[in-house]
């Protein structure tokens, strides 16, 4: 796999055709594939780190972002059927994690296919009800306090209003991804299921993490980190240190 053989949907920063496993990555709120792009360094030498490049971001700047979960996970479908001829696992971050899962209940469903193994990130699980009011369709001042509150969006971003204009329609698109989600119920995945938090993060709770153990008739484990909401950044070394011995031993196991 090549960021050739895929220009839209998925990179893989360092092609592996001898992995024996592909760990799909999907992003963050306003989040793409760069997130991404020093993983493969990090982890076990048998995985081959794909990351999803969704519409509106990166090399996809001028296409339209998707604001919906459910046309979002057919896209996603639909582009990563081919590259899973071999044994994959997925990995997301807040709403990562929920476009990780849909995509694995849809490949379920659809195909009669799942991942080896299902890592979210930063996402209270998912059948509990929001309790916070949606922002997507905020008015622009109000829009942008809240974007300052939940500190994911730099500084530099927040102050430019240049950037700002560039860069809110796609975030109003990937609030509306997660405001607009409607749970349903379905059975428990087959795959085992390993949820990350960070331990000073306010929104995402222990309790709300461990309530994903009930989406797995396999093994599940619940791993909090240091770092707020995006640990995945701020803790990054950590959380890859974590990810390289769950890798090693799932590779393992798919191996026999």
């Amino acid at each position: 796999m090549s960021p050739t053989q895929v220009p839209d949907w998925f990179i893989a920063p360092k092609p592996n055709l001898q992995a024996g496993l592909r760990l799909f990555c999907f992003p963050y709120a306003g989040g793409s594939a760069a997130l991404y792009h020093t993983w493969s360094e990090h982890l076990p030498k048998t995985v081959e780190v794909c990351a999803a490049q969704l519409p509106g971001r990166g090399s996809r700047l001028c296409e339209p972002p998707i604001d919906r979960l459910e046309p979002l996970i057919e896209a996603l479908g639909a582009a990563i059927l081919p590259f899973l001829q071999k044994p994959f696992a997925f990995f997301g971050h807040s709403m990562g994690a929920l476009i990780a899962f849909e995509l694995s209940r849809f490949l379920r469903r659809e195909k009669n296919l799942g991942p080896q193994h299902l890592f979210v990130s930063g996402r209270c699980a998912p059948q509990i009800p929001k309790t916070e009011p949606p922002i997507y369709d905020l008015p622009h001042d109000k829009f942008v306090m809240e974007l300052q509150c939940l500190d994911g969006t730099p500084t530099e971003v927040l102050e430019h209003p240049e950037l700002m204009d560039l860069v809110i329609p796609l975030l109003r698109a990937d609030f509306a991804v997660a405001d607009t989600y409607e749970y349903r119920i379905d059975l428990p995945l087959g795959c085992g299921i390993t949820a990350y938090g960070g331990m000073q993060d306010n929104k995402v709770t222990r309790e709300s993490l461990e309530a994903w153990r009930v989406h797995t008739q396999a093994g599940f484990q619940l791993r909090m980190l240091p770092g707020g909401h995006f640990f995945v950044q701020t803790e990054q070394s950590i959380l890859l240190r974590s990810l390289y011995s769950e890798l090693g031993q799932l590779m393992m196991r798919v191996a026999f």
